[in-house]
């Protein structure tokens, strides 16, 4: 693998800390892509979204996420616009600028999950064990019953594709689809899952620990 390869991929994977609402749904290496060292690169944040401002935004968490970590975060609409400019001009863009390797984003599912729990009546704990109640029996005390209304909890599960890319060779590293539950902001589903992308690179050895 070539040393702009390798500072593409590392780009992605600079955060060592998983999170815990993040899981993936498949992810894909390519077979020469390892012992990576992230620090001093180049690397454009990409983030396809239809709302301007909010690919912007993204694109900017992104980037400072990964230049927190010791790569050159670069979000990509400074260097293209917002626009979508046709390839060419994106990649010599880049090139002008530098940049080794893009990141790209891009939300590829958006479901509400709804759990419903019944209510129902429950005894104390004179219905716990056969004893407890045998003796309750005869007390004179009189067990209680109580009433627990139903709950409904909606769950927002946000699925997020997530692809490392080579420029100068145009090759494909590292893909991942992902899921997060409940991000509060989308600051936070971003730094998520650049977290959980780090940590997976660095768990399928594409980067040393």
């Amino acid at each position: 693998m070539s040393q702009t390869s390798r500072g593409l991929i590392c780009g992605a994977a600079l955060c060592l800390c998983a999170c815990a609402s993040t899981t993936f749904i498949s992810t894909w290496k390519a077979p020469d892509a390892h012992d990576i060292n992230p620090i001093g690169k180049k690397v454009a944040t990409l983030v396809i979204a239809n709302d301007p401002a909010q690919r912007r935004s993204a694109e900017v968490y992104l980037a400072n996420d990964l230049t927190n970590r010791g790569a050159q975060g670069i979000p990509s609409y400074t260097l293209i616009g917002l626009k979508d400019p046709n390839v060419d001009y994106a990649r010599t863009r880049f090139k002008e600028a530098g940049i080794e390797g893009v990141v790209v984003m891009r939300m590829v599912g958006h479901d509400q999950k709804v759990t419903v729990t019944p209510g129902g009546y429950y005894s104390g704990s004179a219905y716990r064990t056969f004893g407890s109640y045998y003796s309750s029996y005869y007390s004179p005390y009189v067990t209680t019953m109580t009433y627990s209304p139903p709950s409904v909890r909606t769950d927002t599960e946000v699925s997020i594709e997530t692809l490392i890319y080579s420029l100068n060779s145009d090759q494909l590293l590292w893909a991942a689809t992902s899921r997060t539950t409940n991000p509060e902001s989308l600051a936070s589903l971003v730094d998520e899952v650049a977290d959980a992308v780090a940590n997976e690179v660095v768990k399928q050895g594409l980067i040393a620990r």
